[in-house]
């Protein structure tokens, strides 16, 4: 495994760090073998954005005697309220909830705070200025977080966050999905022949952005680096050629100031797929002919099951009903296994009354509303 030194801090993190958010639901004792297997391959760095308290509880279990083993990558600003996730800035909630982090994960500390996804300008500004970040002081001179950071889907926070000395840490949603937009010259900073005269390039505020965290070592921590997995299926991809978890999980930890990908998983198969990456070829790695042929626009409008959607005032499992029905859609008959995880879920597509509270709040203009209708019509209920 390689290790990256985070800027200027004592910290150095698996370049394979484990994503937690699909641990919602399953039994301790799978989590727990997830986390054995994750030390014993030397991965070292965890994401807990989740608020679940099922959640935090068991992967504090997990890990409370290698304690000392993990980097642990916070967040603030990630609640659990009527049984679900909210984000908010609302300190009486935003207090409580970070001390309950820190309490189910059997820790008087994590390494890093992060502020908790923020995606629009504004809202950044009056975190930066108001109490939220004044919480966030507190937290460091307690000694209850060692670092700041921030999580966000949106460049344009990602450069405020970057020229501000205090966040010294990134985490961002970054595929080549993500990046792509119509032909530009590629920004010189870049090593040109990693790429094809034919490849559109990034878009010029992510090209910006990489430069700026790099100019001030600001360390990146990468989120959907699959995209939730679309980049593995071709009729999903932008690319319309599938990718491999090899050749997402390379372009993510080649971009500048990227230190880890934070991988999302589901079982140990797909924790070792990505684990694999250590010992992979330059040629399996190489992402190169797929990027070539890519058509030249970003990838928006697709759900990557992240859960900013939530929270529904009908308590629908918004990220799930999506992720069960791309699921589903991809067979000619909806699998039974499949329709009865629809089923078991606690509320289902055809609560939804049209508020589009949810597509608000989604970072990536999926139009939640249409799957809803098409999940509903496709189970039945």
């Amino acid at each position: 495994m390689k290790y990256n030194k985070i800027g200027k801090t004592k910290y150095k993190i698996s370049e394979i760090g484990f994503g937690a958010e699909w641990m919602a639901g399953k039994p301790y004792e799978e989590i727990k073998k997830i986390i054995t297997h994750c030390e014993k391959n030397g991965i070292n760095f965890l994401d807990c954005w989740m608020s679940d308290p099922e959640v935090r509880s068991n992967l504090g279990k997990a890990i409370h005697e290698n304690r000392d083993k993990w980097i642990i990558q916070g967040h603030i600003g990630s609640t659990w309220q009527n049984n679900q996730y909210v984000r908010t800035r609302q300190m009486d909630k935003v207090i409580p909830a970070f001390e309950d982090l820190l309490t189910r994960l059997q820790t008087d500390h994590i390494e890093f705070g992060m502020i908790h996804y923020v995606d629009e300008v504004e809202e950044y500004k009056k975190i930066i200025n108001g109490e939220f970040i004044d919480y966030v002081h507190k937290l460091k001179e307690e000694n209850k977080i060692h670092h700041i950071g921030l999580s966000t889907h949106n460049p344009e926070v990602g450069l405020l966050a970057a020229n501000n000395p205090e966040i010294e840490l990134l985490m961002l949603s970054l595929n080549p999905a993500f990046d792509m937009m119509p032909p530009v010259v590629l920004d010189d900073y870049f090593e040109k022949e990693k790429y094809s005269q034919d490849l559109g390039g990034i878009q010029p505020i992510r090209s910006q952005l990489y430069q700026t965290c790099q100019d001030t070592n600001t360390a990146i921590t990468v989120m959907k680096g699959y995209a939730g997995g679309r980049l593995f299926n071709k009729e999903d991809s932008p690319f319309g050629i599938a990718m491999t978890p090899l050749q997402c999980i390379h372009y993510a930890l080649t971009r500048p100031s990227s230190k880890s990908i934070l991988v999302g998983i589901n079982s140990i198969k797909e924790l070792d797929d990505a684990l694999y990456y250590e010992k992979a070829s330059e040629e399996e790695k190489d992402y190169s002919k797929i990027l070539t042929t890519a058509p030249q626009h970003s990838y928006l409008g697709k759900c990557t099951y992240c859960g900013h959607c939530a929270p529904c005032p009908f308590e629908i499992n918004i990220a799930m009903v999506n992720k069960l029905y791309d699921l589903a859609v991809v067979h000619e008959e909806v699998p039974e296994s499949i329709r009865e995880h629809y089923n078991n879920l606690d509320a289902h597509a055809s609560l939804c009354f049209g508020c589009k509270k949810c597509e608000e709040r989604c970072p990536f203009g999926v139009e939640i509303i249409e799957v809803m209708k098409k999940a509903s019509k496709l189970f039945g209920k």
